[in-house]
């Protein structure tokens, strides 16, 4: 609880900047001219492939100087071609927002006019007009226009939500920490269990936390409408499960095992997010 709690106030001691660790992005580039590593201040020698570039901030160095960078990329709203499909902190530090904008704006149209909407979040809605909100997000980023008078079904909202998390390179849930959700899931005791997840909690990157933390306290939002909506957090765990996590090796027979237990993880959090957060 107290890690917990040192990690929020860390959250939200400056609400102007976020300052979330990130790892530069670099590819090796061919530099047309003279060009000096902004690392190590020295010349780049060769005539092609003289040092590597962050495809997200534009940051040149040398190869080997790459290795010593610290993870301080910002980057460059001009460099970031589209919102879905975007690593998720890379997003929210160009945009310098706590959470991605689009998981802003698809809660809080759904908290608006769709709490008490009958399967919200199983329900699909038409995949066309899904794939209309994701090219506006993608177009028009946090001026995308998603309200009623042009998506009055909710259900592709939600459903553009839950591409969007599909959509990510790394999961909310990062690959890294998926085996130890797992098996924080296999303990019996629930005690234990909650207190094992917990500690998972606290390994995960600070933008994804925090993606995590307010669509967790959304779920919780939508389980209390359950005699309208339909949906409980086991319901909501079935859904988001899959979405939320997904298992670093490609394999069907992993992602069958443990199907059952990506949704005891969410429906858990869902239930306990007052403390677990």
């Amino acid at each position: 609880q107290i890690t917990s709690l040192v990690r929020r106030a860390a959250l939200t001691q400056n609400d102007n900047y976020f300052n979330y660790e990130k790892a530069h992005n670099f590819k090796v580039h061919t530099f047309r001219g003279p060009h000096w590593c902004e690392y190590c201040a020295n010349f780049m020698w060769g005539l092609i492939a003289q040092g590597v570039r962050c495809s997200d901030c534009g940051l040149n160095v040398h190869k080997q100087c790459s290795k010593y960078v610290p993870n301080d990329c910002q980057p460059d709203l001009k460099r970031i071609k589209r919102v879905y499909c975007c690593d998720l902190t890379t997003l929210v530090k160009a945009h310098n927002t706590q959470r991605p904008m689009v998981v802003d704006s698809c809660i809080r149209e759904i908290e608006a006019r769709g709490l008490k909407s009958e399967g919200l979040y199983r329900v699909s809605g038409f995949t066309e007009h899904i794939e209309d909100v994701k090219m506006a997000f993608d177009r028009d980023g946090d001026k995308a226009d998603i309200s009623a008078s042009i998506y009055p079904d909710i259900n592709i909202i939600a459903g553009a939500l839950k591409l969007y998390f599909r959509d990510l390179p790394i999961p909310v849930i990062t690959y890294d920490t998926y085996s130890k959700f797992i098996e924080a899931a296999k303990i019996s005791n629930p005690d234990e269990r909650l207190e094992a997840i917990h500690e998972v909690l606290m390994l995960l990157p600070a933008a994804h936390y925090e993606t995590l933390r307010y669509l967790m306290i959304h779920l919780k939002k939508v389980t209390l409408h359950e005699k309208e909506n339909f949906m409980n957090a086991e319901n909501l765990g079935i859904v988001f499960g899959p979405t939320l996590m997904r298992p670093p090796e490609d394999s069907t027979l992993a992602t069958l095992n443990d199907m059952r237990y990506q949704k005891l993880i969410v429906q858990i959090l869902i239930e306990n997010e007052d403390v677990l957060f």
